[in-house]
């Protein structure tokens, strides 16, 4: 795959247009639209649509498209694709959901991994993909801008000194661009470490530590889990209320049969019937500081975008008192916290399971994405486009089988619009003298 870095030559399978100038001043605003700065480009024209993002999302559409016949383009920030799995997960991580739920468009996982595969397979499996279809991403190619220029109908993408031009505009940059980490009162004077999980690798690591884990999500968990496998002390931290389910359900995937029954039956009644399964499963959760909120599971996925946590072995912990459940943080001390509840206890290392926020409204400068949530305005399931040829997949809130369901819908839309003058530069841009 070829790497393109600022200032790299183009890559020979994509060759300036002799018709298009070859240099541009441009005048670009900064994010307040105030200050002023000129910058030199190389201008691109892209045949097909261009796609951000080499991620699962990005790697499904461009196979989608090819199977159609329409030839993409993808930009990368990092230097490899699946950059989130490769570079911001740990070690041990593996799939929440069974295979058959988490493979994308048109080619399935190996029959030899196991139902839930780890995250070197899943890897894996994506650069076997990216190379079944010939998806060879421009890296190193990070987006500062995007509009759409209504004159001659094109999209205008400014990456490190080149500019892109396409008739559409495909985001698969996903829903988890950006650590966030919450300000807390007192921060700066803990002593021990701080961290997001995305730079958290292995339990080993704090081998012997107190350690205290913000947030109860799955990520959360599963880092509590982790490292109390490693001979950690953890303690998480839970505010909110929570649903836990069990993985499976009698061998069945939780997942899987709530997909079945809903196929059948009104959600509220599969939330009820998951409620039930967990209760016999998993027991009462609420005596271990882990209440349920009173909208079901499903629900409030839709509601909230809120994901259940699917159990892995957390909860048997915390049961046994190897996992503690504490409150809200008040404030940071310098070798501790102090709780919401008055309570004091020292930590040698601090883990924020915070989560993550789309980057996507810092850079286009369209009215499609939510500024402050940083989502599609657009209602599920119709998060996935936008007007004037722009695209968005991963933003669904519904994993891996909802970006599938999203590229597959991208790619019979752009097959429709696709014609022998599709493709073809508008007459604006055949001049020399266009600014």
């Amino acid at each position: 795959m070829t790497i393109v870095n600022k200032g790299a030559a183009l890559p020979s399978e994509l060759t300036l247009d002799d018709q298009v100038p070859t240099s541009l001043l441009e005048l670009q605003r900064d994010g307040d639209g105030e200050e002023m700065s000129l910058k030199h480009f190389q201008r691109i024209w892209v045949p097909g649509p261009l796609i951000i993002g080499a991620g699962p999302s990005g790697l499904a559409t461009a196979a989608c498209l090819k199977e159609k016949g329409i030839p993409s383009l993808i930009l990368e920030k990092e230097n490899c694709i699946a950059s989130s799995w490769r570079l911001r997960t740990y070690e041990h991580l593996k799939m929440h959901l069974p295979k058959h739920l988490c493979g994308l468009p048109l080619m399935r996982f190996p029959p030899e991994f196991p139902v839930y595969p780890t995250k070197q397979q899943f890897i894996s499996y994506l650069d076997s993909y990216a190379k079944h279809f010939s998806v060879s991403p421009l890296f190193g190619m990070e987006v500062g801008h995007a509009e759409y220029n209504k004159n001659i109908g094109f999209w205008r993408i400014l990456s490190n000194n080149w500019e892109f031009m396409t008739k559409w505009l495909i985001i698969a940059t996903g829903e988890n661009a950006e650590a966030i980490v919450p300000e807390i009162n007192g921060m700066s004077k803990f002593q021990g470490r701080v961290l997001h999980t995305s730079c958290y690798r292995k339990g080993d690591d704090f081998r012997g530590e107190r350690v205290l884990v913000v947030g109860c999500g799955n990520s959360g968990m599963e880092v509590s889990l982790d490292l109390s496998n490693n001979y950690a002390e953890p303690s998480m931290v839970v505010r909110d209320k929570l649903h836990i389910l069990p993985r499976e359900v009698l061998g069945i995937s939780t997942f899987a049969l709530s997909l079945r029954l809903m196929k059948c039956l009104p959600v509220k009644i599969v939330d009820r019937i998951l409620l039930l399964c967990s209760w016999l499963i998993l027991g009462e959760t609420e005596k271990y500081g882990l209440k349920r909120p009173k909208v079901g599971p499903l629900q409030l996925k839709n509601i909230t975008g809120k994901t259940p946590v699917l159990d892995i072995g957390t909860l048997s912990r915390i049961k046994s008192g190897k996992i503690k459940v504490v409150t809200g943080i008040n404030r940071f001390m310098a070798k501790g916290v102090e709780f919401l509840d008055g309570r004091q206890e020292q930590f040698d290392s601090v883990i924020f399971a915070t989560g993550y926020k789309s980057t996507v409204p810092s850079w286009l400068k369209e009215d499609f994405f939510c500024k402050r949530e940083g989502f599609p305005k657009t209602a599920i399931p119709k998060t996935w486009k936008g007007e004037n040829g722009v695209y968005a997949i991963g933003f669904s809130r519904r994993g891996l089988l909802g970006a599938s369901i999203d590229a597959n819908r991208i790619a019979e839309d752009i097959a429709n619009q696709w014609n022998s003058n599709t493709n073809q530069l508008p007459q604006q841009l055949q001049s020399k003298n266009h600014m």
